[in-house]
């Protein structure tokens, strides 16, 4: 059983592999050719033992991550295998899958729920999440700027940024963020805050929100203004989305109906419209799913799988 490492993931895999290898899960998923396995947690002594899974036989593949969390740091390993006769294809290190296919997703959303004159995105944290959300979007979206919001951000961050994304990235103070947020037609939120980020009444009427910092229900980034103005909340998956998502499980009565919360899968086979006028604030809240890490870990297998066999083949 071969084991693959984040530097290879990288190496054989593009971002856009990732953004199309997404959308054909959840359409797999949406149309119950996929299954997924919610998120277990278990913890003792301060540390966290998480698990989650899928099975894709589309795809041929069928998978578990397992992580541990301690001191807020994270440790991740994916175990893969065929859907054909079982056995293990390959171990991973999965950081690489992890932040690659949580950004694909976000792009996948975007591209079906964000207005197609969207110019500006405000970003809220620029750790590894965050950095890879500015490469993702800016790549796949005609994306004039980026307001970076992180008070924690190395003074070089916007310009290290900018270079590697293409287009300004204007470094603003925490007093700023709802000033950027006004200004934002994009707004994604990759932060580790508890408590929300900014009053939902800054949001922009059109904007197409992400919140993707947060998959424990007792953190939260967006506020219930935020929740209430949007016209949708549209989640990976809607039994571990309501059981995480602490936006969703904190949101005050009323203000999140059930009609209200619509799964990417319908979205993305057009089951489901969340923008319907050009002035909708479209939300999409993420918690990662394991449908998203089984899905990229099989392309990243087959790509190294090919890639051997082109070697051999050259080598003879």
């Amino acid at each position: 059983m071969q084991h693959i490492t984040d530097e290879m993931v990288d190496c054989h895999v593009a971002p856009e592999d990732v953004q199309r290898i997404m959308l054909e899960a959840f359409r797999s998923f949406g149309q119950g050719s996929a299954a997924m396995q919610q998120r277990i947690r278990t913890e003792a002594g301060g540390v966290k033992l998480s698990t989650l899974g899928a099975v894709i036989p589309e795809q041929g593949v069928a998978g578990a991550k397992v992580y541990t969390t301690i001191e807020g740091q994270f440790s991740f390993v994916i175990l893969l295998f065929s859907t054909e006769d079982g056995r293990p294809l390959a171990s991973f290190d999965a950081g690489a899958i992890t932040r690659l296919r949580t950004a694909a997703c976000t792009v996948v959303a975007a591209r079906h729920l964000a207005r197609p004159d969207a110019r500006t995105l405000a970003l809220f944290g620029a750790g590894t999440q965050g950095t890879a959300h500015a490469r993702q979007l800016s790549a796949a979206l005609p994306l004039e700027r980026i307001l970076l919001c992180d008070p924690y951000a190395p003074a070089d961050m916007a310009g290290r940024l900018s270079q590697s994304c293409g287009i300004p990235v204007i470094q603003v103070s925490a007093t700023e963020a709802e000033a950027a947020v006004r200004e934002a037609d994009i707004v994604v939120t990759a932060s580790r805050s508890t408590t929300p980020l900014f009053s939902g009444e800054a949001i922009k009427p059109g904007a197409f929100v992400a919140a993707i910092g947060s998959s424990l229900p007792h953190t939260r980034e967006l506020d219930d203004v935020a929740l209430s103005r949007a016209s949708a909340v549209v989640v990976e998956w809607k039994p571990q989305s309501t059981r995480e998502a602490g936006d969703i499980v904190m949101a005050g009565q009323g203000v999140l109906p059930e009609s209200k919360l619509i799964e990417l899968a319908d979205v993305v086979l057009g089951r489901a419209q969340p923008r319907r006028g050009e002035d909708d604030i479209v939300i999409y809240k993420s918690v990662g799913v394991g449908l998203e890490d089984v899905a990229l870990a099989g392309l990243a297998w087959r790509r190294l799988q090919a890639a051997a066999q082109t070697g051999a083949t050259t080598a003879a």
